[in-house]
């Protein structure tokens, strides 16, 4: 098929395969926006606390899961350009399914940063507050929401599609 022709795909959009790259991209690159914002907001709010009175009270458990937090942080932030970098890199070499393939994936990275980060500063914040026990859980049942919500429904999601979907392509063949 050349790229002038048209490319329906699973989507059922009458687009080439560039358009539906191109499209791909812009919708990725929405996603990432959104996801940048949390980042920046989580980052933020970690960034801030050494410089609260209490902070000198943390105990060494404590200021261990801040660090690593801060780590997380930096490291999903890193993630979160890594497809304008990739971009950058790949312009105006006729990479672009290279580039959306690799943006996703990136993408896929940088939500379980996310979700690390989210359950990283629960925990912390409810260590400070309640206690460790209250932290561990708070840490951990929002770990496990967070698998529940960017693992097994997203993947639940594209397997009842598939199984909906599959009757349909067998009875056109």
């Amino acid at each position: 098929m050349s790229e002038v022709e048209d490319y329906t795909g699973r989507s059922g959009r009458n687009e080439t395969r560039e358009e539906q790259l191109d499209r791909n991209w812009a919708e990725l690159l929405q996603e990432l926006r959104v996801l940048q914002m949390g980042v920046q907001i989580l980052a933020g709010f970690l960034l801030t606390l050494p410089f609260q009175q209490r902070f000198e009270d943390l105990d060494d458990f404590q200021v261990n899961l801040y660090l690593a937090n801060v780590v997380i942080a930096a490291l999903t932030t890193a993630l979160i350009l890594l497809p304008v970098s990739v971009h950058r890199r790949l312009f105006r070499k006729r990479l672009k399914e290279t580039l959306v393939s690799s943006g996703d994936s990136i993408a896929k990275m940088t939500l379980a940063g996310i979700a690390l980060l989210s359950a990283g500063t629960a925990a912390l914040v409810f260590d400070v507050a309640a206690g460790r026990t209250a932290g561990l859980t708070a840490g951990g049942a929002l770990m496990a929401v967070m698998v529940v919500l960017l693992v097994y429904i997203p993947m639940h999601l594209n397997r009842r599609a598939t199984e909906d979907t599959a009757p349909h392509e067998q009875a056109r063949h």
